[in-house]
């Protein structure tokens, strides 16, 4: 194991909300990790920027995604370089109407079970996000989806993050789609129909040893559901103790309660197909 001075440990890196690449981009991460750096562009202006991913840079790595397949025969690698992570793991049973090429959730939850076991409860989050309304996925659905995972999920994981799909333009335009092709309608709830259903999950979650969170859906904050970060500067700090960490809260958008980060990637560059991706202009092509 490489052994680093703590001090200059300043960068969490987000691997990603743009794409992704455990599922699809393990041989291109890995390249950059050897290489030391990498590049990602900013959407809104263009401009390129570069980021080290040299070890004594980098304080730990967020991981997101729904396929660790292609990353967990190298994470001993990660480590023998001297890395430091915790994931997100979206698992959600949704219709495949909306998912449409993810993994079998047999599959995910073998998965899931498998990083919690290497690590620890706390070092793997599901994400049952988003919750959407639809003609084939109504409350009573997405209620009893939950309930199910939640039961494989016991005693593997202490958190549960969730959110109301959002309704950007990108993602009207792809259920417009979704609904001239097919006829599904989706459904955007009034607020207090949201909170009950969010109510019902969160005392599901407590029952299976799960807190609830809320990410960037502030208006479900209240009772068992706390405020998501997602990027969490305290949980950081409490599974790598001696790395020492600065920084602030910075949000990504509306309702973020993340800690600072950079986040690597390259949007557009998914093949999961999820209709409701904000990460994904196309994802029907």
């Amino acid at each position: 194991m490489v052994t680093l001075t703590a001090e200059k440990r300043t960068t969490v890196i987000s691997a990603s909300r743009r794409t992704d690449i455990p599922a699809f981009h393990t041989g291109w991460f890995l390249e950059q990790i050897r290489k030391g750096k990498t590049s990602y562009t900013n959407p809104f202006g263009g401009t390129l920027h570069t980021v080290s991913l040299k070890p004594e840079d980098v304080h730990s790595i967020v991981f997101w995604s729904r396929d660790y397949s292609r990353l967990l025969p190298h994470l001993g690698e990660l480590e023998e370089k001297g890395f430091c992570f915790y994931f997100h793991f979206t698992i959600t049973g949704h219709p495949v109407t909306f998912d449409r090429n993810v993994i079998n959730v047999n599959e995910a939850i073998n998965q899931f079970r498998t990083i919690s076991r290497r690590y620890s409860p706390n070092h793997v989050h599901w994400r049952f996000d988003p919750l959407i309304i639809s003609d084939i996925s109504d409350a009573g659905y997405l209620i009893e989806r939950f309930a199910e995972l939640a039961r494989e999920l016991k005693g593997y994981t202490k958190r549960c993050y969730t959110s109301f799909v959002q309704y950007y333009g990108k993602v009207k335009r792809n259920l417009k789609r979704l609904e001239e092709e097919t006829g599904i309608h989706c459904y955007d709830l009034p607020v207090d129909e949201k909170i009950a259903i969010a109510g019902k999950i969160s005392r599901i979650a407590a029952d299976n040893g799960m807190k609830l969170l809320s990410c960037c859906c502030d208006y479900l904050i209240g009772g068992l559901i706390e405020k998501a970060h997602c990027i969490d500067g305290d949980l950081l700090r409490e599974l790598f103790p001696e790395r020492s960490l600065t920084g602030k809260v910075i949000p990504t958008r509306k309702g973020c309660g993340c800690f600072s980060s950079r986040d690597i990637g390259t949007y557009d560059t998914c093949s999961h197909g999820c209709l409701y991706c904000y990460a994904n202009a196309n994802p029907m092509n």
